[in-house]
């Protein structure tokens, strides 16, 4: 039934209808929280035995050190040599970190506009711009908007983001890098093209002092049996010369524990001999308790790869729950579409143009919490007003399929109400 095609008098009835069923809902005072892809309680299990003391042993790391001690400034060794195995990128090549990615793209981004990244600092050249695929994450446009960088929406597909777009803008050096999630994206859930990947790779920018922070969070987050694959930027910017062009993160924080986790920076020589200089300043180094905790449990990619596996066990079966209902109760109606991801922690729903805002605040009524109406767009302004990101992770599944159903409700109202004017 496609809701476009009903008579206005069909309308109202099914309007008159579903506001009864949603008044219901109402009515029981629910609470449910889908607003943050949070792991839930049910993923936190799975990493309690990492807290063994025993696994911290004599504390010392494969090189003699004394992890209680000072020192060590770029990660322990073998903490680095399992990132390389994760990241396929040299040891000496990466910089172990505290327990958020987040805070080294802040600080990365302080660091160019305090300091430059080859050239004058950001902060003394005027009208500096960043390119922002679109949907994206809301945290990386704040960490743009908190130091005063113009973004630009660059609107995506299955592949990625429209290339020919970037490729033209880098051309004016005032845009002094792009950001995005390049594998299992935060809110879509694509991963990027072996050819965007390339052209990633060529781009020719205006700017000398131009970067892109590769925040490639979900690389070991698979849901489904059939992965994707990324391409490996760094070995594609080998081949033009532009290694310097990318920062690469990620972490653990949703493989082990979010609020004790470790992080990872990758990079050319050039710019980890820059950010290790600053760092001889800015600290005596991070947690190697940590570090060589999460070895010790992990051990290798092999390691990490059976234990994501316990974490796909529990996020498929929200997933589905989720994908299910959208196929049951919205498919064939023509107000709403959504990606069906094959990992990460996220579903894109784009509902009846015009009605995202609309139906959050619908759903908030009716008890079920989710990202906020445009946060997947800089300055939290959806052009179109109708895209909203899904987070099927942190509620039980009971609490999510009852979520689902009314978010499935709300956006057919939202829909009809618009039609209807």
């Amino acid at each position: 039934m496609n809701i476009q095609n009903l008579s206005r008098e069909q309308l109202q009835e099914r309007l008159g209808m579903l506001m009864q069923e949603y008044n219901s809902y109402k009515a029981l005072g629910l609470k449910l929280d889908m607003s943050r892809g949070k792991p839930g309680a049910d993923q936190l299990e799975l990493t309690n035995d990492m807290l063994d003391p025993a696994l911290l042993g004599d504390f010392k790391a494969s090189n003699g050190f004394d992890v209680r001690n000072y020192g060590v400034l770029d990660g322990i060794p073998e903490c680095k040599k399992l990132f390389s195995e994760i990241l396929d990128v040299a040891p000496e090549n990466l910089i172990v970190f505290g327990n958020a990615s987040l805070t080294i793209m802040y600080d990365y981004i302080a660091q160019c506009m305090l300091f430059g990244a080859g050239a004058e600092p950001w902060a003394k050249q005027s009208g500096i711009k960043f390119l922002c695929p679109v949907p994206g994450y809301d945290r990386h446009f704040a960490i743009l908007e908190h130091f005063g960088i113009e973004m630009i929406n660059i609107p995506s597909n299955e592949n990625g983001p429209d290339m020919g777009m970037i490729e033209e803008l880098v051309k004016d050096e005032k845009v002094k890098g792009v950001i995005c999630v390049p594998m299992y994206s935060n809110p879509s859930g694509i991963t990027y093209s072996d050819e965007t990947v390339r052209r990633f790779a060529a781009l020719k920018p205006a700017a000398k002092d131009f970067r892109v922070i590769w925040d490639n969070a979900y690389c070991i987050h698979h849901i489904n049996d059939t992965h994707d694959k990324l391409l490996n930027i760094f070995d594609a910017a080998k081949e033009n010369g532009t290694e310097d062009f990318f920062i690469e993160v990620t972490s653990t924080s949703k493989v082990t524990f979010p609020g004790a986790g470790i992080s990872v920076l990758a990079a050319s020589d050039n710019n980890i001999k820059a950010i290790k200089s600053r760092m001889t300043i800015q600290t005596i180094g991070y947690d190697k308790i940590n570090q060589l905790r999460h070895v010790n449990y992990l051990k290798d990619k092999a390691g990490v790869e059976a234990h994501m596996q316990k974490h796909a066990a529990v996020l498929k079966s929200k997933f589905d729950a989720v994908l299910d209902a959208f196929e049951s109760t919205l498919a064939g109606k023509g107000i709403a579409s959504w990606t069906v991801p094959n990992g990460g922690y996220f579903i894109s729903l784009d509902v009846y143009e015009g009605c995202a805002k609309r139906t959050v605040a619908l759903c908030k009524e009716a008890g079920v919490t989710l990202t906020g109406a445009g946060a997947t767009y800089p300055y939290g302004k959806d052009p179109e007003d109708k895209n909203i990101r899904i987070a099927p992770t942190f509620p039980s599944r009971d609490e999510l399929c009852k979520a689902v159903e009314i978010l499935c409700l709300c956006v057919e109202i939202a829909a009809i109400e618009k039609i209807l004017g």
